[in-house]
């Protein structure tokens, strides 16, 4: 893929004018912010649980028959394209505790790897290669979108430290590789990808995409908008239960635009709540796992396949439940949550725009978690260990 690419050059092209030396706003966020986040990466990894207790057996080392070949060879490109000093900052073990650092917060506090505004032309090529080759076409323009979207409220608040399509990271786990571990994350502001593959499986979680707003109504981006079948098909999904299936999956009147399964929160304990699929009917089967397919078809097509078949064999133990309103103006939160898969949407209050005290329809997050162990790959990465491989010490 080259600079002429119309869905890169726009992006390229404020990456290259604001060059290397870009200004970063590097303070803020919540009090202790950093210091309670690297505290809750230097506890043992776990991974999220329903009741403290790992599910054992859920993820086997396994040939799925779908290809990783062009993602390997864009990581291993982009990487070839690199100086050597950054090629020392973006490449880390495969095991590196930095998966775990990743963070949404907008000021520039943890971030790693080598961010877009220090590549040139070449490098962000690759970079946006590797990301076109991992993600599905629509997932892949979704990700450029919240990145459009991040140099909306650039414009909008004028704040050019702290928001921009350039400030974006991307780090190298394990040299790419046909049979070893390794992997890839992308993050910043509104668009974190944990990517982790070994052999023909791969596994993209944690996931957090969000925006605000999440409709560009001037500006260079002009008309981009996100999360509008997110919000649709979770409304299709709460609007189709009868009210004796609504008590069960409605768990507040509203939401508190807070998410559960945000950054530094890898051994939380999640609980089951809402309605079970087997309460549900036919029809409202066919929502909820649409609603999944949906979330998962951000990645590539033939590995969303092979996840959601690993969706639909716990589907007796999946669980959907919502805060807030049902109409199209109404905020909410919703949370489908199984033994291999946690998705949760929210409507936000006010961050860049804090004027907005409770949650609105113009800031949404989207988190995607792969519990019992699994996200960053762990589980998958622990076999390979135990199979007699190389490991180092490991968190």
């Amino acid at each position: 893929m080259s600079a002429s690419d119309p869905l890169t050059q726009a992006l390229s092209e404020p990456s290259a004018s604001r060059g290397p030396n870009r200004t970063l706003f590097t303070r803020g966020g919540p009090p202790n912010y950093v210091q309670i986040s690297l505290a809750a990466v230097a506890e043992p990894f776990k991974g999220i649980t329903a009741d403290g207790s790992i599910v054992p057996g859920l993820y086997p080392v396994q040939k799925t028959g779908v290809s990783t070949r062009s993602i390997r060879e864009a990581a291993a490109d982009f990487l070839g394209s690199l100086t050597p000093a950054q090629r020392a900052k973006t490449l880390f073990p495969v095991d590196t505790v930095e998966w775990r650092k990743w963070s949404n917060i907008h000021p520039t506090l943890m971030r790693h790897g080598t961010p877009l505004f220090e590549m040139n032309d070449a490098q962000r090529d690759r970079a946006f290669t590797l990301l076109r080759e991992s993600l599905s076409e629509g997932g892949f323009e979704e990700a450029l979108d919240i990145m459009h979207l991040n140099e909306t409220v650039r414009e909008m608040t004028g704040r050019l430290d702290e928001y921009g399509e350039d400030l974006y990271w991307l780090s190298i786990m394990g040299e790419p590789s046909a049979s070893a571990p390794w992997g890839w994350q992308w993050d910043g502001h509104h668009l974190i990808i944990n990517y982790f593959v070994l052999g023909d499986q791969v596994v993209v979680t944690p996931s957090f995409l969000g925006a605000e707003p999440v409709h560009a109504q001037s500006g260079k981006y002009s008309g981009t908008r996100v999360f509008k079948a997110d919000e649709d098909k979770g409304l299709a999904m709460i609007r189709a239960l009868s009210d004796a299936q609504r008590f069960k999956a409605i768990i507040a009147a509203e939401t508190s635009g807070e998410d559960f399964t945000t950054a530094f929160r890898d051994n939380l304990e999640l609980h089951y709540t809402g309605i079970r699929y087997d309460e549900l009917s036919n029809t409202q089967h066919d929502l909820l796992v649409g609603l999944v397919d949906y979330h998962v078809g951000r990645t590539r097509p033939d590995h969303a396949q092979v996840k959601m078949a690993e969706v639909k064999s716990h589907l007796k133990d999946t669980y959907f439940c919502w805060m807030g309103g049902m109409e199209d103006h109404s905020t909410f939160y919703y949370r489908v949550q199984s033994p291999v898969i946690i998705v949760e949407f929210d409507h936000q209050r006010g961050i860049a725009f804090r004027e907005h005290t409770k949650p609105y329809k113009d800031h949404i997050h989207v988190i995607v978690r792969t519990p019992n162990g699994n996200d960053y790959g762990k589980d998958l990465l622990r076999q390979h260990y135990e199979r007699g491989h190389h490991s180092v010490a490991r968190k």
